[in-house]
């Protein structure tokens, strides 16, 4: 249980530390620790994999109307722990319950001046709002949007205005130093194609060479074309036998080989000048669309005044947790959690998302607001090193959501076992568990909802916070199995 005293100060922590708030996790009387032993073929996978039993919590119990039923095993449930993305569905449900499934993020545009001709004598302006979902193709759609009310040509600039959030000051490589993993990119109002290059590399193996090519293209920014091929060779780490340098975002070089072995790939990078990003692609994606334009991309803010000339709307929040969950997206989350700092709370910053969070469990899961413990929550997205909950919280979390208007649309979003998302290869019957994950260093877990061979259906919680928690997965495995298997199961 956690200590009952107010979190520490922390004065020598690092800037961001102060972006954590403390939360207390004590609604209505927690049950007692159960004396329950954790079933053998869970057991047996720790055992071998040397993770101390101490170092996993658990909690199963059938879902359905209150009184909430005495659950079959629970296992350290009130320790406080690191969830990595399990935090996805404390941020997903709120979301669905606080804005609604078909709830949609708007992205204003004023096409600033006067129209003659298809000249637009002034500017074009986006304000974004935080829509995850500008993608490329949605991102031309928009501009196809503007051609279609008359403009061709823009005798001015296009504005970019992303003052909508405040996120923390941090840069991609703060997390892990993997500055060019597409997990690492933060969050922004003006989010464009989670400011991502997609690589591909086509051996052409007459002329010895891969053909590479970039999408999307950005202005300003060259690729080169091809690359010799290694004839011999396994395929390998290809990605490092190419000796890529993105260091130099007007110039992307590989200066290695690419293995013949390896046939066609892609390569999804993090762009290595995100603050540029935005600009670059929509000036290119202008200049393909046929629109000229005399002034330049830049940022600055939308008028406060005018009303939009039109507003482009993304697609319905259910399919947006969708995604998120289904592929445990962090920059799509960490956008959600703002989003609900700004449409709930006034502003796009982590704290007012925070205290969002904090009403919202207050409300739903009874989980008193007052700070004690060690149980923090961070971006809302899981990849932190800050947060923690427990087992305990996100069972009370899965047993609201099942009570819910929106179940379906949050059970509809978790991956299903052996079927899609990061559950795809998973050893589980095909569709028997619809079960979020979350991972990373020292961190592996699992949660959400598993059908028993009786009918009735569980909620499983199962978290390992320890250097070999990567090895933890048949564990996981093992209890969804033995959640399957509850014909003849006793009550404890």
């Amino acid at each position: 249980m956690p200590s009952q005293t107010p979190c520490p100060r922390r004065s020598a922590a690092p800037a961001r530390a102060w972006l954590v708030a403390c939360w207390l996790v004590l609604g209505a009387p927690a049950l007692a620790q159960s004396s329950a032993v954790l079933p053998p073929e869970a057991a047996a996978v720790l055992q071998r994999e040397r993770i101390p039993a101490e170092a996993l919590s658990v909690v199963i119990e059938e879902v359905g109307p209150p009184p909430t039923p005495q659950p079959r095993l629970r296992w350290q449930a009130e320790r406080a722990v690191n969830p990595a993305s399990l935090t996805k569905l404390l941020t997903t449900y709120a979301a669905l319950d606080l804005l609604g499934p078909a709830w949609a993020w708007q992205t204003p545009v004023w096409i600033n001046g006067e129209v003659q001709d298809g000249v637009l004598t002034g500017s074009l302006i986006l304000q974004g709002r935080g829509d995850p979902k500008l993608v490329l193709e949605r991102l031309w759609l928009l501009l196809r949007r503007v051609q279609q009310a008359g403009v061709r040509e823009i005798r001015g600039d296009i504005v970019l205005d992303n003052e909508a959030f405040a996120p923390p000051r941090m840069q991609p490589a703060d997390f892990d130093n993997e500055p060019l993993r597409p997990y690492n990119v933060r969050a922004d109002a003006l989010l464009l194609n989670q400011k991502t290059v997609n690589y591909r590399f086509v051996p052409d193996l007459p002329r010895g060479v891969v053909r590479i090519t970039a999408e999307p293209a950005l202005a300003g920014t060259r690729v080169q074309a091809e690359a010799p091929l290694a004839a011999t060779g396994a395929c390998g780490d290809w990605r490092a036998a190419l000796k890529p340098r993105f260091d130099e975002p007007a110039q992307v070089r590989f200066e290695g080989r690419y293995p013949a072995a390896c046939g066609e790939r892609q390569w999804p990078v993090a762009d290595p000048a995100p603050e540029t990003y935005a600009a670059r692609l929509v000036a290119q994606l202008w200049a393909e669309a046929g629109g000229r334009l005399t002034g330049s991309v830049r940022h600055g803010p939308a008028p406060s005044a005018t009303p939009p000339s039109f507003v482009f709307e993304s697609p319905p929040l259910a399919e947006v947790v969708r995604d998120i969950n289904k592929f445990s997206n962090n920059t799509m989350a960490q956008q959600l959690f703002l989003t609900l700092g700004l449409e709930r709370g006034g502003q796009g910053t982590p704290e007012a998302a925070r205290l969002v969070l904090q009403r919202w469990m207050a409300e739903r899961l009874r989980v008193d607001a007052t700070p004690m413990g060690e149980l923090l929550i961070d971006n809302g997205s899981g990849l932190s090193r800050e947060t923690r909950l427990t087992a305990d919280v996100l069972a009370r979390l899965l047993q609201a959501a099942w009570r819910s208007p929106v179940m379906p649309d949050l059970v509809a979003s978790l991956p299903a076992s052996a079927t899609d998302g990061t559950l795809r290869r998973s050893q589980v019957a095909a569709g028997r568990a619809h079960l979020k994950t979350g991972s990373l260093r020292d961190v592996a877990g699992v949660a959400g909802y598993v059908l028993g061979d009786s009918g009735r259906r569980y909620l499983l919680v199962a978290i390992v916070n320890h250097p070999n928690a990567a090895a933890a997965r048949p564990a996981f495995d093992a209890l969804v199995q033995w959640t399957l298997r509850d014909a003849s199961a006793a009550t404890p």
